[in-house]
C-alpha cells in the first residue's frame, strides 16, 4: 500500500477539494435548509454511496469508456441532468406541509420524512453524473505509488477515503444548511420560501449540467 507520504498529499488534496462549495454541498445545503439535517443527512448517504459506485467504476475501467466515447459521456450527462431537474421540479410542486420542520419535535412527524427517497435521489445524483467519474479518473492514479502493490487496489483504497472525506464534509455543511433553515421554520412564508428555493437550486444544478462543456478530454470538476 502507499506509504505515509503518498497519503499525506493525497488527504491534503482531497480535503482541500472537499471544503470548496461545489453542486454536492449546494445539494445537500438546499436539503438542509429546505427539509432539515435529517433529509441532509439522508442526501448525504445517498452523494457518499453515488461516489463509492464511481469508484469501483474507475477501478473497473468504465471510467475509461467515458473518456473515450464522446456519445456515452453526453447520454449520461444529459440523463443525470434530468433527474435533478424532474427533483428540483417536483419539490418545487409539492404542497407545503410535506416535510415537517426539523425543530418540531412530534415523533410521528419525524417519521414523515422518509429515509429510503432521499439516499436514493443522492445516489443517482452523483452515480449518473459522468464527470464525477472522470473526476475519479483523473485523481486517483496521480496519486498511486510504484511497488506498492496493484494500482486497482491503490485506487480503490484512495477513493474509498476519499467517499469518507466527503460524506463528512457534505454533512457539516448540512449540519449548517439545517441549522440555517431552523431559524425560521416556524415561518409559514418561510417554509413555502425554502421550498421553492429548494427546488429552485436543483433546477439550476441540472440545466448547469446539462450545459456544460462536453470535452471529456478536460476534466474540470468542481465538488
Amino acid at each position: 500500500m502507499p506509504d505515509g507520504a503518498h497519503w499525506t498529499l493525497f488527504l491534503t488534496a482531497t480535503t482541500i477539494l472537499l471544503v470548496i462549495p461545489g453542486p454536492s454541498v449546494l445539494f445537500v445545503v438546499a436539503r438542509g435548509v429546505d427539509q432539515g439535517f435529517r433529509a441532509a443527512l439522508c442526501s448525504s448517504i445517498g452523494l457518499a454511496l453515488g461516489d463509492l459506485f464511481q469508484v469501483l467504476c474507475a477501478v473497473g475501467g468504465l471510467s475509461v469508456l467515458l473518456s473515450s466515447s464522446a456519445a456515452v459521456f453526453e447520454m449520461l450527462k444529459y440523463v443525470g441532468a434530468a433527474y435533478l431537474v424532474v427533483l428540483g421540479v417536483r419539490r418545487i410542486l409539492e404542497k407545503d406541509g410535506t416535510f415537517i420542520p426539523e425543530t418540531q419535535s412530534n415523533e410521528f412527524a419525524q417519521r414523515r420524512i422518509r429515509t429510503f427517497p432521499l439516499i436514493r435521489q443522492g445516489f443517482f445524483v452523483n452515480a449518473l453524473n459522468p464527470k464525477t467519474a472522470l473526476f475519479f479518473l483523473a485523481l486517483l492514479p496521480q496519486f498511486v505509488a510504484h511497488n506498492a502493490g496493484p494500482a486497482s487496489l491503490q485506487i480503490f483504497a484512495f477513493g474509498t477515503a476519499f467517499v469518507v472525506l466527503g460524506f463528512v464534509t457534505n454533512s457539516a455543511y448540512g449540519r449548517l444548511g439545517g441549522k440555517l433553515g431552523s431559524l425560521a421554520k416556524r415561518s409559514v412564508r418561510f417554509r413555502k420560501t425554502t421550498r421553492y428555493m429548494g427546488g429552485v437550486t436543483l433546477v439550476v444544478l441540472g440545466v448547469a449540467a446539462a450545459l456544460a462543456p462536453g470535452n471529456q478530454n478536460r476534466v474540470h470538476v468542481t465538488r
